[in-house]
């Protein structure tokens, strides 16, 4: 087995307490939070019961520093990285922000997370069409995607990996079909992001989301939308705050004049404790180096496929060369999936259920005995 696979894969585990009790499979629901955002979560208590807001300044300097983080791992800038609560408020920001007009359309895909498609959809009373291309389990038809844009098409929105069966898609074809097709391009990286390499300046997306407490292994209530510097313009604030304008904290000076980068967005008070979190896991990964965790990754699921199938299980995710994730869906025939899920929390293995089938998510910590528990977990249900 490839040394440095190992190695990344050690290292990170050191970080992971979870795994000292669970094989744990569920990172594309709610992952557990690494050692570093823990300590950096209690220092922030500790701080703030001790000293209140006279931290401030140094705080100012761990979010800028944060954001940093979060602009390196996509190869962004800082100013074009707004910090966010959620995937679906960095959503919002472009379907609320963008000026639509009756006639207009947006392109989708029919599997994404409700969460890319209810904002599009809430539309609709503006006049806007939202067109969802079908998925053959995940996998996309480029030609039939561009099929679906014509010339009143403003955006296509796609997950990078699907949320059911883990397919990860090609985004630099969907980047060159929206640019074909005059269309902006927003990208649900929540599934992707942190373990898969993604740069934006050689990718040009327009606009990305993502929360933290999935693959980059932060807190809830943590995560960063990237907006092009040059779609600023583009994009209405639809919540302006005291720090949306460029004299933030001088509250005597009453001008509307919005800051002219992506932070303009963050009108109110952030989640600090827990963007502290998320920069402390992003900077844990990031140590690790993206692509080490990738080959991590696709290691430990190409083996768990490969047990399963010799279980007689049957893999229905896509698990060919670029397509592959740590999203792993397979079929239990004759199993109440949710009873089998109960079981192997019993067993202490984490895993979650979709669609009628079950879903595994292996994170780069995991290794070959998390695999040898989940399936003597699978084997034991009766």
């Amino acid at each position: 087995m490839n040394g440095s696979i190992e190695q990344t894969r050690q290292r990170l585990r050191d970080a992971m307490p979870v795994a000292r009790r669970w094989a744990y499979f569920d990172h594309a629901a709610v992952a557990p939070v690494s050692g570093p955002a823990a300590a950096a979560m209690q220092a922030w208590v500790e701080q703030s019961v001790a000293e209140g807001d006279t931290m401030w300044p140094e705080w100012g300097r761990q979010l800028k520093a944060m954001r940093q983080s979060a602009a390196n791992l996509i190869g962004a800038t800082p100013d074009e990285i707004t910090l966010v609560p959620n995937t679906t408020a960095g959503i919002n920001l472009v379907a609320e922000g963008l000026d639509w007009r009756p006639g207009d359309n947006l392109v989708t895909l029919a599997d994404e997370y409700p969460s890319n498609l209810y904002p599009w959809m809430h539309l609709a009373d503006r006049g806007v069409e939202t067109r969802r291309v079908p998925t053959t389990d995940g996998v996309v038809d480029y030609d039939q995607l561009a099929d679906h844009c014509d010339e009143r098409t403003r955006l296509i929105t796609v997950s990078w990996v699907a949320f059911s069966n883990g397919c990860r898609r090609d985004l630099d074809a969907i980047t060159e079909i929206a640019a074909r097709k005059g269309a902006l391009l927003f990208v649900d990286a929540i599934q992707g992001l942190g373990v898969f390499p993604l740069d934006v300046s050689r990718t040009p997306i327009d606009f990305l989301a993502a929360d933290g407490h999935k693959w980059l292994l932060g807190p809830e209530g943590a995560g960063i939308a990237y907006i092009r510097r040059d779609r600023l313009p583009l994009l209405r604030a639809t919540s302006v705050g005291a720090h949306s304008v460029v004299h933030a904290y001088d509250y005597t000076h009453i001008e509307l004049k919005l800051k002219q980068d992506a932070s303009r967005y963050e009108g109110g008070s952030l989640n600090v404790p827990g963007m502290f979190g998320l920069g402390a896991s992003i900077d844990l990964l990031q140590s690790l180096g993206v692509e080490n965790v990738a080959a991590a990754i696709l290691d430990v699921t190409d083996h768990l496929c490969s047990r399963l199938e010799e279980g007689g299980f049957r893999v229905v995710s896509p698990r060919e060369g670029e397509r592959r994730s740590g999203i792993v869906s397979f079929e239990f025939p004759d199993a109440d999936v949710m009873a089998v899920r109960r079981h192997c929390l019993e067993q202490h293995v984490a895993l979650a259920c979709r669609a009628g089938r079950i879903r595994v998510s292996a994170h780069a910590y995991n290794n070959r005995d998390d695999v040898d528990r989940l399936i003597t977990a699978l084997t034991t249900f009766s």
